[in-house]
């Protein structure tokens, strides 16, 4: 017995900032056509994917600031996208700012929401792991500000049934932890889908950043395998505003493979047909959780070997 869901990653490269909306959104479509064209059920964006990376900038007027963000989903000027995704029948994966309305005051997320064939929204992630600093830093080449910027996901890792399948979503640089992929996990995720925008050079520690195409590999792969799903990794990649950002955007299988990546840092689509059974022969295996995870021992380890981080 197989499930098949046809996914599309759809690397987007770079967006300048004074390309609008629409002139992304167009990118997007035709994306979306090359997807639906190859058989696609479902075409992943990467995170942010409606502008550039604003947080490389350190702002002071919060209005500038909020021009990056969406107000509403969809608005005038992404409609196309969710009605092309109608008439064509092919779900999307799109990251974005999100702007909204929560306990009476504004709140800014980096967000995103999962769009079944209907063109209907049907499951909605905000990024957890923030990563950079939240203050002008001036030896830096650029800026890195998104905990300035964001405030920390409030809608935990959850899980949907969608696509045939369990989905479930992260953004960027969630996708170093561990833990994204394993509360996940515990839930039975098949497949998951993340965007992401990652600078080549890392100004804290520029020793790592002959390694930031491994390191990006490594962290997905590791966490298909270790949870038994599929992982979709997909960049908005190259030169944008003259920051170099890495690419490789890739389709992994619960064995932690590779299956597609892509070859350019521009626009570009890969597919894969994933089996969501695959992930069974992981998932009542090596990775049966109920029959070989020991999570009570866990607490016992670090209150008999005071492993804790230093003060």
């Amino acid at each position: 017995m197989s499930r098949i869901v046809t996914v599309g990653a759809a690397q987007v490269g770079p967006i300048a900032r004074s390309e609008t909306r629409a002139q992304v959104v167009t990118r997007l479509i035709a994306l979306m056509r090359q997807a639906k064209a190859a058989g696609c059920d479902i075409v992943v964006y990467p995170e942010l994917t409606l502008t550039t990376f604003f947080p490389r900038w350190y702002m002071e007027d919060q209005t500038e600031v909020d021009s990056f963000f969406e107000r509403e989903m969809p608005s005038n000027e992404t409609a196309p996208l969710f009605n092309t995704a109608r008439e064509l029948g092919i779900g999307f994966h799109l990251g974005y700012a999100e702007l909204t309305q929560e306990g009476g005051r504004a709140r800014r997320f980096n967000t995103a929401i999962l769009v079944d064939k209907a063109g209907a929204i049907v499951a909605k992630y905000r990024k957890v792991h923030l990563p950079g600093h939240a203050e002008h830093e001036p030896y830096r080449q650029f800026q890195h500000l998104e905990k300035r910027y964001f405030e920390v996901g409030n809608l935990g890792f959850p899980v949907w049934r969608a696509f045939g399948g369990v989905v479930g979503m992260c953004i960027c640089n969630d996708r170093r932890w561990p833990e994204t992929y394993r509360v996940m996990g515990l839930q039975g995720v098949e497949m998951v889908l993340l965007g992401y925008n990652t600078p080549l050079h890392n100004p804290p520690a520029p020793e790592h950043d002959a390694l930031a195409n491994h390191h990006n590999t490594l962290v997905m792969q590791s966490g298909a395998y270790q949870n038994g799903t599929w992982v979709v990794g997909v960049a908005k990649a190259g030169v944008e505003e003259g920051v170099m950002q890495i690419g490789q955007s890739q389709i992994i299988a619960p064995s932690g493979e590779t299956v597609a990546m892509c070859s350019t840092l521009g626009d570009e689509l890969i597919v894969a047909r994933c089996d969501l059974d695959l992930t069974v022969s992981y998932k009542t295996t090596i990775f049966n959780f109920a029959k070989h995870r020991r999570p009570e021992a866990y607490g016992l380890i670090v209150e008999r070997t005071g492993a804790r981080p230093p003060d």
